[in-house]
């Protein structure tokens, strides 16, 4: 029994350690690493709706944008996380700086993103219009796959649709539709069809 129990903690410090290593943020050296801002092209008609899961997707926009991960979290319980597993919090321009972000505390919860400083290292308009948080929504296995993957301090690519989801009985999720909004219904939903990780 004890030798047992000896193998069972081996076994769950070899598995904490991988996963620590595996999970840890990736580091920066100091300046700006997303220098452009998202890009989007507003749909002038209705497009087809996409089935996903048990709900419809309305595609708002097309969708792309490269950007620094600032925080990440994943969701099994809520009300969407058969559809959105996790949502990351991006930054681009000036947040994506080390130099910056070092001056910044950066949390999610709730299916928010959260930020406080003490002194701000750059206007506050600025640090609202150059970062967000975004539902992932993965259109295929690959993009599930490489979701995975991603770790804060990771350069993401991705390019995708806005999107509003619909289920039965009158639930709605819909896309915020641009980069200057704050609060409740700020939050990109994005269909995610691609998505790629920068070497590290």
């Amino acid at each position: 029994m004890r030798h047992w129990k000896t193998w069972l903690l081996c076994a769950l410090a070899l598995w904490a350690g991988w996963w620590w290593w595996s999970s840890r943020p990736v580091a920066r050296a100091e300046g700006v690493i997303a220098p452009d801002d998202p890009a989007q092209v507003d749909f002038n008609s209705p497009q087809s709706p996409i089935a996903y899961k048990d709900a419809i997707l309305h595609p708002l926009a097309k969708f792309s944008l490269t950007a620094r991960v600032l925080s990440r979290d994943d969701y099994r319980f809520d009300a969407e996380s058969d559809l959105s597993p996790t949502d990351l919090a991006f930054g681009w321009g000036r947040m994506s700086d080390s130099a910056v972000l070092r001056k910044i505390d950066i949390s999610q919860g709730n299916r928010f993103y959260y930020w406080r400083v003490q002194a701000f290292p750059i206007p506050r308009r600025e640090i609202e219009t150059h970062s967000a948080n975004m539902h992932m929504l993965p259109a295929n296995a690959l993009v599930v796959h490489e979701l995975k993957r991603v770790r804060v301090g990771d350069v993401v690519t991705l390019d995708g649709l806005l999107v509003e989801a619909d289920k039965p009985g009158g639930w709605r999720w819909r896309s915020s539709m641009a980069r200057d909004d704050t609060g409740d219904g700020a939050c990109e939903v994005v269909y995610v069809q691609d998505l790629h990780i920068s070497t590290r």
